[in-house]
């Protein structure tokens, strides 16, 4: 009986040595297909050959952790992370054949050059993305699209975040101040446009509490008319260079000081009129966006 119960004691002892050695090799392997499943979906597809031609895509994949294959040709700094990859030329008119021959799987452009663009990239077979910067709103949301579709929901849903908190921080600081009248001019090498609240920068004055004077439009930029514009007599100019920003900040301070009408206005009488920095405040979205509000904040309520 003894060695009956003795040799059954030893079977139950082996049982369980078995079982548990088999929970903590399904534990282990549990716990490594965790692991690797987390890298995968945070690691960036070889087969991605993206190719980005505009400056605040570029600086969007680089917040992102994504590698990119081709960037544009530009003035502006470039994110470290692509020193050595290869230039494709102006974001306004791209190297088609070199952007080609790079075999992408994706090229990245913007909306505001889609009408000039996306034909151009058909009819040489590329595969083109054109991302909605033009407003706050849509560059968050076309953050979040890329973080989806290039496995760096992570990065992205930080990077909204971080942007929404500071914002909301910003425009905290002006709630319930009064809010000044803003007329906004873009100017480009030759002439000056009138930029709606439809605008990028309108869209930033108006989260800064400014009222824009050309109301009731549709578009995002219209022909300039002095003699309107003075009628509505603004509290605050802003005046963004585009293209060439010393060339046309001249272009800008001959016409204030040969068109006599410009004297009339409120602003200039006051000293308020600010010459807005093109590295914070380009035509499309940017990460700067922050910056931006910041320095709107200053000349808005000084």
């Amino acid at each position: 009986m003894n060695r009956f119960l003795h040799g059954f004691f030893l079977s139950m002892l082996f049982l369980l040595f078995v079982g548990c050695s088999e929970n903590e090799a399904v534990n282990a392997s549990n716990d490594t297909t965790n692991v690797e499943t987390e890298t995968i979906e945070n690691e960036q597809s070889k087969d991605d050959r993206i190719v980005s031609t505009t400056v605040a895509a570029t600086e969007i994949f680089d917040a992102l952790e994504l590698d990119l294959v081709g960037i544009p040709t530009s003035y502006k700094e470039i994110p470290e992370r692509y020193e050595g990859v290869q230039e494709v030329g102006n974001p306004m008119s791209p190297d088609m054949e070199l952007v080609k021959s790079l075999n992408p799987t994706d090229v990245i452009s913007v909306t505001t050059l889609q009408t000039d663009l996306e034909p151009v990239f058909e009819r040489v077979q590329l595969d083109a993305t054109f991302l909605n910067l033009q407003s706050l709103d849509h560059m968050l949301s076309e953050i979040e699209a890329l973080g989806e579709k290039y496995n760096r929901t992570e990065q992205a849903e930080a990077l909204v975040s971080s942007i929404k908190t500071r914002l909301a921080e910003v425009e905290s600081q002006v709630e319930g101040k009064e809010s000044p009248t803003v007329l906004i001019l873009l100017g480009v090498p030759g002439s000056y446009l009138v930029a709606t609240e439809h605008s990028y920068i309108g869209d930033l004055v108006k989260r800064a509490g400014g009222v824009n004077i050309v109301q009731g439009e549709e578009v995002e930029y219209l022909a300039s008319n002095t003699e309107y514009l003075q009628q509505a007599n603004p509290d605050v100019i802003l005046r963004a260079a585009h293209g060439m920003p010393e060339e046309v900040i001249e272009m800008f301070d001959q016409e204030f000081q040969t068109n006599d009408i410009w004297k009339h206005f409120n602003a200039v009488k006051n000293g308020r009129v600010y010459d807005l920095d093109e590295l914070i405040f380009p035509t499309t979205g940017n990460l700067a966006v922050v910056e931006a509000m910041d320095e709107l904040v200053k000349m808005l309520y000084p």
